[in-house]
Order: structure tokens, then sequence, then C-alpha cells
């Protein structure tokens, strides 16, 4: 039993064993369950279980911290100690049953840097608040009552404001011919300004949709009144990304930071420094089992550890 109390955040050896405990239970039940041959199979059903441990562990953690009145600092430490240790036994379990190609790896740990980088806006140390983000359908409705009512005005025919207001459609119907969802990874406001976020682990060869998806994206928050700011904070180092970057980055629409600016950045909005304590709690060469470490390096995957 773990003793839920405000020294957790220091206890990562007793994480790391009550997590491996439990994701051996799991697997054996999920190698019963789907045999040996469905890889699929086996590596989401244990990644699930082990993401179940972790919301149980930080549920009655927060329960507790409740209870007793800590302070978002306490909470946010040992929330961030038990994902950490998560992670790792994650990506043990699941090379375990199947092991990580390069693209998998690299996927799957942009999966994890972005709600790790989010829970220190889920307990701030600053005025930061989540928001709701407006829908994509709000803001098509606002445009078109704003355009509606300036065609109105123009010294034209009624029928010349029909036909220009149908050219109008024609041009939304290219725009919406896909779903845009504007709900990115992050929505806060802090002091008055309204900020939207989207975290990367990095800039790949592959990310012509994504871009092209972002400059859309911010392109409608860009024209809504609330004078929104569009952040990209991205885990790895400038020059690891490629020329996606720095489309976003020279677009005028994105605020973009890379690597140590990136965690500057959430220290700033969230008022806790997620760098330093990295630094000091993070560490993947010893807290991952060998036979994980030499799978890394057979592989060259080091770089995606750098966090």
């Amino acid at each position: 039993m773990i003793a839920l109390d405000k020294t957790l955040g220091h206890r990562k050896a007793e994480l790391l064993s009550y997590f491996r405990s439990r994701a051996a239970e799991s697997l054996e039940e999920i190698k019963r369950t789907y045999g040996t041959a469905k890889l699929n199979e086996q590596a989401t059903a244990i990644n699930r279980a082990i993401s179940g441990t972790r919301s149980t562990l930080i549920k009655a953690l927060t329960q507790n911290a409740a209870r007793e009145h800590w302070h978002n600092q306490e909470i946010l430490q040992c929330t961030l100690m038990i994902t950490y240790v998560s992670y790792v036994v994650m990506l043990e379990s699941r090379n375990e049953v199947w092991p990580y190609d390069f693209m998998a790896f690299s996927r799957r740990v942009g999966e994890l840097w972005e709600p790790f980088c989010k829970l220190c806006f889920e307990f701030p140390l600053s005025d930061a608040t989540l928001f709701i983000p407006p829908l994509f359908l709000e803001v098509k409705q606002k445009l078109t009552n704003e355009i509606d009512i300036y065609i109105e005005q123009l010294p034209l025919a009624k029928e010349q404001q029909v036909e220009l207001k149908g050219y109008y459609d024609k041009v939304w119907g290219l725009v919406t011919s896909g779903e845009i969802q504007l709900e990115l990874d992050l929505h806060f406001v802090s002091e008055d300004h309204k900020y939207v976020v989207d975290f990367k682990s990095g800039f790949g060869s592959n990310e012509k949709g994504n871009t092209n998806r972002l400059l859309l994206v911010a392109t409608a928050y860009k024209i809504l009144e609330e004078g929104y700011r569009c952040l990209l904070l991205v885990r790895a180092e400038e020059d690891k990304n490629n020329h996606y970057f720095q489309t976003l980055k020279h677009s005028g629409l994105w605020e973009a930071y890379c690597g140590g600016e990136a965690y500057t950045r959430i220290k700033e909005f969230s008022g806790f420094d997620l760098q330093w304590w990295i630094k000091n709690s993070v560490n993947w060469q010893a807290d991952l089992q060998p036979a994980m470490i030499q799978h890394i390096e057979l592989n060259k995957l080091e770089q995606y550890l750098i966090w």
C-alpha cells in the first residue's frame, strides 16, 4: 500500500516497484487473453492497464490533497513523479510484448510529452486558468453574420447582394470541405489574455498535413476579436526540426519555441519550473530496465528521451 502523502514526489523507487508489480499482473492476464500472436492488442491492453493504474493513483492523491489542503506545487510534484514513473513502466512493458521500431517510439514519446507538460497547467502556481475552446461552427456563424451585414449595406441591388452572398458561401464550402477542429492541446487564460497551445515532440518529414492544419487553425483564432495568442511548444531543439517548423515559426501566426525556450514559456505561464524538475527527477538511463536501454541504444532512439 502506497502512502499518499507529500513525500510521494521523492519516492521514485517505491513507485517504480509498485507500477512494475501492477504491470506484471496485467501482462499475465493480457497474454492469457490475447495469446502471443496479437501484438497490437497486447500493446494496447498493457498501455491501457498502466494508464488506469496511474489515473487511480492520481485521483486518490488529489482527493487526499484536497482533504489536507495541499499547495498546488505539492500536488504537481507528486503527480509529475507518478506520471513519469508510469511512462517508464509503460515503455518497458509495451516493448516487452511488441518491441518498438523507430516510428512507433518517436510517435509514442510525443504522445507522452504533451500531457506531461499540461500537468503544470492543471495545477498551476500562477493565475493560469483553463477554458473551453470555441467551436469552428461558432466562428463561421460569427463571420457569416458580419459579412451579411456588410453586404446588405453596400449600394447594390438585392439580386446582386444575394449573388455576392452565394459566392461567399462557395468559399466557405471550400474551406470547410474537411472538418476543422479549433481544439488544440491546451487552452488557458493568463492576465486577461487567451492562449491556445500545441505541443509537439518534434517536426519530421511527415508533418506537411499537420502544418497546414495548424496554419488554418491559427488563422481562425487570429480573426476572432478576443485576441488569442497561439503558442507552439516543441520538445526537440530547433536544429533537430525541419522546414515545417520554420514555416510555422515565420508565419506570423504562431509564437514557436523549442527545447529550453519551450520550458521557459511553460514556467512563465504556469509558474512551475518544469525543466528544473526534469533535470532533478528524470533519468531514463538509470530508471529504465537494462533490456529496454539496450533496445533503445541498438535502434538509436536516444534522442527521443532528451526531455
